[in-house]
C-alpha cells in the first residue's frame, strides 16, 4: 500500500514540515555531488556513511572503527539526514509530508522541531540497544517519521487515507481509515523486526518501532497535557 494524500486537514502553514524535507533533500544532493568529483563515487559516498552514520558499537564501546565524527553521540543526529538512494529518500520525505504536517499543525513549529528530533533519538537508541554491537552505519529519517506516523495514529483516529493498492499486477485506489493503514504498517515493521533479528536485514526496523511508540507516547501526553491546560483541538 502507498498512501496518496489524507483527508485531514491543516489550518497552518507547515512550515517545520518544509524546512525538513528541504534539508534532507539538499544533503541528499550535496551527497551526490560531492561523491561524483571523485575517482571512486560509490566508495566516497560509503565513507560519507561510515563518518556521519550511526555506528551502535562507537557509541556504545567509545571505540571507533572508522574515521567518524566525535564524539560519536553526535551521529544520532546526523544521521537522521542521510539516505542511501532515491527511492531512500522520495519514501521517506513523502510519507513525511502525508503524516508530518498534520502533526506539526496539531503541536506547533516549535515543539514539533523537538518532537521529532526526539523520535529520531528514540528510533535510534531502541535500535541501537537492539543489535548493540552493530558495526554497520545506520542512515536515513525513517525513525523520526516513524515517530510522527504513532503521533498521527493517536490524534487523528478519524481521518482517511486515499490508497495505492497493488493486486498481483492490478492496482486500484482506495480510501482508508488512516488509523487502519498506520496499524497494518507498523505490524509489518514489528514483524519485519523479529523475522530479521540477527540478520543483516539492510533496514533498521526496530527503529521503525521504536519511533513509532515513542510517538504514540509523546502525543498521547501531550494530548492530555493539552486538555488539562484547556486547549481544545478537533481532530477529524
Amino acid at each position: 500500500m502507498i498512501p496518496l494524500r489524507d483527508t485531514q486537514k491543516i489550518s497552518t502553514f507547515p512550515l517545520v514540515t518544509i524546512v525538513i524535507i528541504t534539508i534532507n533533500v539538499v544533503v541528499f544532493l550535496l551527497m551526490l555531488f560531492q561523491s561524483a568529483t571523485f575517482k571512486d563515487p560509490g566508495l566516497a559516498l560509503n565513507n560519507f556513511y561510515l563518518r556521519y552514520g550511526l555506528i551502535p558499537y562507537q557509541v556504545t564501546t567509545g571505540n571507533y572503527v572508522v574515521p567518524s565524527l566525535r564524539p560519536a553521540w553526535l551521529t544520532v543526529f546526523t544521521s537522521m539526514f542521510l539516505h542511501g538512494g532515491f527511492l531512500h529518500i522520495l519514501g521517506n520525505m513523502w510519507y513525511f509530508w502525508i503524516f508530518g504536517n498534520n502533526v506539526e499543525d496539531y503541536l506547533g513549529a516549535k515543539r514539533f522541531i523537538i518532537f521529532y528530533l526526539l523520535s529520531g533519538v528514540a528510533a535510534s537508541l531502541t535500535q541501537v540497544a537492539i543489535d548493540p554491537l552493530s558495526k554497520v552505519p545506520i542512515i536515513g529519517a525513517s525513525g523520526a517519521i516513524a515517530g510522527a506516523m504513532g503521533a498521527y495514529f493517536y490524534l487523528f483516529p478519524r481521518s482517511r487515507v486515499k490508497t495505492l493498492v497493488f493486486l498481483f499486477i492490478f492496482f486500484t485506489f482506495v480510501e482508508i481509515p488512516a488509523s487502519f493503514f498506520l496499524l497494518v504498517w507498523f505490524i509489518m515493521q514489528l514483524s519485519s523486526a523479529f523475522t530479521s533479528f540477527g540478520v543483516a536485514a539492510g533496514v533498521a526496523f526496530w527503529a521503525h518501532v521504536g519511533g513509532f511508540v515513542f510517538g504514540f507516547l509523546a502525543a498521547m501526553i501531550i494530548k492530555k497535557t493539552k486538555r488539562n491546560k484547556g486547549e481544545i483541538y478537533y481532530g477529524y
